[in-house]
């Protein structure tokens, strides 16, 4: 079911020249999905009072009682899904929340009740789409896997797509995609699954990749190449670039293959089996059982993507880089190197790419720095906690949070140097930090924290 609501004459501000140039607002800040900040003087440590004095905390947010996914932050507005306070409703829902960037006000938020087939249970997770936001409106999809168009300025429902009622997506305990919007399309994984009982796929037929007209919810495009061959779910979110001149959007798709496509027709361009290259080990296990999960990060005329499944347990991975410039099917011919088995865990994190090095983590809790070019490792640090958030390169630093409490902040660089460990905010688990505006956001299960240099 598609349910359009209302036509705004300002529907055409969707262009990203509207927004501030230090906004971030997406996942990965731009379509290219790398994390790259250009802010400069944000904050080393912090602390947000207690035993240790608050330090460079600008302000906090309350959030539910779990939050999985990033904020992101445009035109003075701060926009983050997780789920309900028991306080606010009698029943568990997903919530969509947005907030002032200067003071950590609620302005408005969105709630969305949860699935009550256990066929397609969310369980107790809310909203865990990461939004994208263009001009006056805001995308996600909500934990009922329904892809969503709300204002900006009051929260009100533009258009919506019920994945489920209209196109006979099934999801898989949650429907997690971030959305990203380019050439006025907004492109999505739709979530479609295998059953999470019997691990059957119920309806092959049903699309795993969607490109959406951003203005009226118009479907433009779909594909359902993964069909019954999807592992278990489909978390993943797109990521889109420019390469010689021709734009591409790649999916993860939910069977272990990466796809690209043509942007505004849906035609394929390429695709890369993640799990082609598997050589069994000398118990005669697979190199790795997993998928790629991780939105893939275009830099230059390349694509870098992690495989990893949550819940999944770890296990050997692999991080790839693939040259984006061929066609067809590229499994044999694309991979310009690799990290993999007993050197990459499964991860479920973006790398981020600057000055010729890759930072990658891997779900175990280990931070890998490589030398972009050659997939050479550097340096390596055991943060001795799970990461399922990606890290952030910002003001010559690098921002790791893991599941345990710290953030843990390196120097940017081919040489490790740990400049601070903090772990003076409650609550921190699976996040994701993120910088915009001379403040960096970090999340935590309940709260969500606003840190800047104190003046």
């Amino acid at each position: 079911m598609i349910r359009p609501r209302l036509t705004l004459c300002s529907l055409a501000a969707l262009a990203a020249a509207v927004l501030r140039a230090d906004d971030w607002p997406m996942l990965g800040g731009r379509p290219d999905r790398n994390m790259v900040s250009r802010e400069a003087g944000l904050p080393l440590d912090w602390s947000a009072g207690g035993k240790i004095p608050r330090k460079n905390l600008k302000w906090s947010a309350p959030l539910g009682k779990v939050t999985f996914g990033a904020p992101v932050i445009s035109g003075g507005r701060v926009f983050i899904g997780t789920d309900n306070d028991p306080k606010d409703h009698t029943e568990h829902r997903g919530v969509f929340k947005c907030f002032a960037e200067n003071d950590g006000r609620l302005l408005w938020a969105a709630t969305h009740e949860k699935l009550r087939n256990p066929a397609e249970d969310d369980g107790t997770i809310g909203v865990t789409s990461t939004p994208c936001v263009a001009g006056d409106y805001v995308y996600y999809v909500s934990n009922r896997a329904e892809l969503v168009c709300r204002a900006v300025q009051d929260g009100r429902e533009v258009w919506l797509i019920d994945l489920r009622a209209t196109l006979g997506v099934l999801p898989n305990q949650a429907s997690s995609s971030s959305p990203l919007i380019a050439g006025g399309l907004l492109f999505v994984v739709t979530g479609n699954s295998a059953d999470y009982k019997t691990g059957k796929v119920k309806n092959p037929a049903a699309p795993s990749f969607l490109a959406v007209d951003a203005k009226t919810g118009r479907i433009v495009w779909q594909d359902n190449s993964p069909g019954s061959r999807i592992l278990t779910g489909q978390w993943g979110s797109p990521g889109y670039g420019v390469v010689d001149g021709v734009p591409q959007v790649a999916f993860p798709g939910g069977d272990g293959w990466l796809y690209s496509f043509e942007p505004a027709t849906g035609k394929l361009l390429w695709k890369f089996n993640g799990k082609a290259h598997e050589k069994p080990s000398a118990s005669g296990e697979p190199e790795t059982v997993f998928q790629f999960l991780a939105a893939p990060v275009f830099v230059g005329d390349r694509v870098l993507a992690a495989i990893g499944e949550p819940e999944a347990g770890s296990g050997p991975g692999a991080l790839r880089c693939l040259d984006a410039r061929q066609r067809g099917d590229v499994t044999k011919t694309a991979e310009l190197w690799r990290l993999s088995g007993e050197d990459f865990n499964d991860s479920i994190s973006m790398p981020a790419v600057h000055d010729g090095l890759v930072y990658a983590a891997d779900t175990p809790g280990y931070l890998h720095c490589l030398d972009a070019a050659t997939g050479k490792k550097l340096w390596l640090h055991d943060l001795k906690a799970n990461i399922w958030g990606s890290p952030l390169v910002a003001d010559g630093k690098v921002y790791v949070q893991s599941s345990e409490g710290a953030v843990v902040v390196f120097a940017a660089g081919r040489e490790k140097k740990i400049l601070a460990t903090n772990s003076a905010l409650p609550e921190l688990q699976h996040g994701t930090p993120v910088a915009a505006n001379g403040t960096l956001y970090i999340t935590g299960q309940t709260q969500l924290f606003a840190l800047a240099v104190e003046k």
